[in-house]
């Protein structure tokens, strides 16, 4: 039921259509009696810088959700970005602080990081592979730093977009050791797939098989199938994997406690959501 004291989170983006937030959200806060909704508001890239600032001038708003096209636009049109928000480039989140200063963050990292987790692995001090620096790959990077690694290998097609995020994350994480150019998992704790690989039938493996250890870890962001081909090939080898659909899930309680609002974990949300 939504009344006169209901606090409004914006999902902003466009098109609308394909949106699953208010499926997984407004269940949630139903069954709690959380006094909040996720509204789906599609709003063109044309209009959005003054969008943006018009739907934080509302007096019930309690925050927003930040979806394509938005994210790297949203950098350049909030007062402060977080770290892990500046070196993703993008946010996926918008809240208006007390003294009406509009905070954005980034939260794709923070979903896979709390998968890791929640799964009992340990981050802090282990060497991690990020292949993908794009923009969800910049994310994963982010958090793991933030998270503790001792370690990160960067790896794009893209050179110069490895280059880019290695000099962010350096701004942010001076002692962390990096290296760059190489998609060879042999050495690491943890592989991350950030690329578009696997979202097609008949992509290639983003790496090596052969070259990937049994007791590394292994993450993919692609939720094109729960077990994408490369987390098959992983899997066979013996490593213990998360699935991309979990980095979805497991963001949700990071951006509830973001806005101020009662937070659960990732499994009760999934068990809550009606996505149909």
């Amino acid at each position: 039921m939504i009344t006169g004291t209901t606090r409004l989170i914006a999902h902003l983006g466009y098109p609308t259509e394909s949106f699953k937030a208010p499926m997984i959200y407004n269940p949630y806060f139903e069954r709690e009696g959380i006094d909040a909704v996720v509204v789906p508001m599609g709003c063109r890239s044309e209009d959005y810088p003054a969008f943006l600032k018009l739907v934080f001038r509302l007096s019930n708003i309690q925050g927003a959700l930040v979806t394509m096209p938005h994210k790297v636009t949203t950098t350049g049109l909030v007062d402060e970005v977080l770290p892990t928000a500046a070196i993703a480039g993008a946010c996926n989140a918008v809240r208006r602080e007390a003294d009406g200063r509009l905070t954005g963050e980034m939260f794709d990292g923070e979903g896979f990081v709390r998968g890791m987790l929640r799964k009992g692995r340990v981050i802090a001090g282990a060497r991690a592979l990020v292949l993908g620096s794009g923009g969800v790959g910049s994310a994963i990077a982010a958090s793991l730093a933030k998270a503790g690694v001792s370690a990160l290998g960067l790896y794009d097609l893209n050179g110069a977009a490895a280059e880019a995020l290695a000099a962010r994350l350096l701004r942010h994480y001076p002692a962390l050791a990096l290296s760059l150019g190489s998609n060879d998992p042999a050495g690491f704790d943890i592989v991350v797939n950030a690329t578009p690989l696997g979202m097609k039938p008949g992509d290639p493996l983003p790496l090596d098989i052969a070259r990937l250890d049994a007791a590394t870890f292994v993450g993919e962001v692609v939720m094109a199938e729960e077990i994408t081909p490369f987390l098959a090939a992983a899997g066979a080898r013996g490593c213990a994997v998360q699935v991309g659909k979990d980095m979805l899930f497991e963001q949700i309680p990071a951006y509830l406690e973001f806005f101020g609002l009662p937070s659960t974990t990732a499994e009760d949300l999934r068990n809550v959501a009606r996505l149909g």
